[in-house]
C-alpha cells in the first residue's frame, strides 16, 4: 500500500468503528457481571456514578429480584384520568445494569396518559384490556397514529413526543416495556407550565402565540413541585 493510501484507509476504518459504535451509546451499559443488585443505602453517602453501586454478592437475596408493583391497577381519579406505575430501577433493585424496565398503564374511560417523552429509552406497549388511540410525533413535525386493541403492541420510538387514549366507556390497562432502567419521563404540560424556577411566562406566550394571562391561567392548574 502506498503511503500517502494510509490516512485515507485509516480514516475509512475510524469511520467504520465509529458507525459501529453509535448503537452502543444509545442505551444503558453493558453488564460486567452476573448481576449488580443496586444498593441504594449509598445513596446516603457521597458516592456518585451514572446508576446505583452494587451490593456485595452476599448480601443479595431473590427478593431483590422480585416485584408485585403491577399487579394492582394505579388509581386514576385525577383530571387526565390515567395512572402509570413504574417498575424500574428505583422500585426493583435486581434491574440495576440490566437495561430494562417496564410500567402498567391504567386508564379511567375515555382517559388519557398526556404526551410526553422518555429521553433515555424507546418504548413498547402491550395492551391488556380494552382499546388504545395512540401516536408520535416525530421531529419533522409528522404524526404517526393509530388504534391498539387488546393483545396488540405499538412502538414509540426513543425521545419522540407520544401519547395514549383510551377510546371506550370502560376502563383500559397496558403494560409498556423499556430499553433502559430508569428510561425518564418528561410530560411537555408539567415541564412548560410546572417547572420550579417557572418557565417565563413572555417566553411561553410568545412560543404558543397566546396571551401572557392565558398562560398564568394554565400555570394555576400545574403547581410546580
Amino acid at each position: 500500500m502506498a503511503p500517502k493510501q494510509l490516512p485515507a484507509v485509516l480514516l475509512a476504518a475510524c469511520a467504520t468503528l465509529l458507525a459501529l459504535a453509535a448503537p452502543l451509546l444509545a442505551g444503558d451499559p453493558d453488564m460486567l457481571q452476573d448481576f449488580c443488585v443496586a444498593d441504594y443505602k449509598s445513596l446516603n453517602g457521597p458516592l456518585r456514578l451514572n446508576g446505583f453501586p452494587c451490593k456485595r454478592p452476599e448480601n443479595v437475596t431473590a427478593d431483590d429480584f422480585f416485584s408485585s408493583a403491577l399487579a394492582l391497577p394505579g388509581n386514576t381519579g385525577n383530571p387526565v384520568g390515567s395512572a402509570v406505575t413504574a417498575a424500574n430501577v428505583e422500585k426493583l433493585p435486581g434491574l440495576n445494569t440490566m437495561g430494562v424496565s417496564m410500567s402498567r398503564v391504567d386508564y379511567a374511560a375515555w382517559g388519557v396518559n398526556p404526551p410526553h417523552t422518555h429521553p433515555r429509552a424507546t418504548e413498547i406497549i402491550y395492551v391488556l384490556e380494552g382499546s388504545l388511540d395512540v401516536g408520535f410525533v416525530t421531529t419533522a413535525g409528522k404524526l404517526f397514529a393509530r388504534t391498539v386493541c387488546k393483545g396488540e403492541l405499538f412502538v414509540f420510538p426513543r425521545g419522540l413526543v407520544h401519547y395514549q387514549k383510551n377510546n371506550g366507556g370502560a376502563p383500559a390497562a397496558a403494560i409498556s416495556a423499556f430499553n433502559s432502567q430508569l428510561p425518564g419521563t418528561q410530560s411537555l404540560a408539567l415541564a412548560l407550565f410546572a417547572a420550579s424556577p417557572p418557565v417565563p411566562t413572555d417566553v411561553l406566550a410568545r412560543a404558543l402565540q397566546i396571551d401572557g394571562g392565558l398562560v398564568e391561567a394554565i400555570k394555576s392548574k400545574f403547581p410546580p413541585k
